[in-house]
C-alpha cells in the first residue's frame, strides 16, 4: 500500500489482489467520517433521534411481528 499526498488530495495506491468487500468498508467509512466532520452534535440529542426513529419504526411495522 501506498499513501501519497498532493497538494488537492491523498492518493491511496492497493494491490490488485485487495478484496473489494474490505475496500468498500473503508471507502464506506470515509465518507462516514467526511459526512459526519461537517456537523457537531451532542450525544443525546443522536440518542433521541435515533429514539424517535426506532419508535416511528416500530410503530408502523408491529404488525408484521406481532399477530
Amino acid at each position: 500500500m501506498i499513501i501519497e499526498r498532493t497538494p488537492n488530495e491523498i492518493i491511496i495506491r492497493l494491490p490488485l489482489n485487495t478484496k473489494i468487500d474490505d475496500l468498500q468498508a473503508i471507502v464506506n467509512y470515509a465518507r462516514y467520517c467526511e459526512l459526519t466532520s461537517l456537523f457537531s452534535f451532542k450525544q443525546e440529542e443522536v440518542d433521541d433521534i435515533a429514539q424517535e426513529i426506532n419508535s416511528n419504526w416500530w410503530a408502523e411495522n408491529r404488525n408484521r411481528f406481532i399477530k
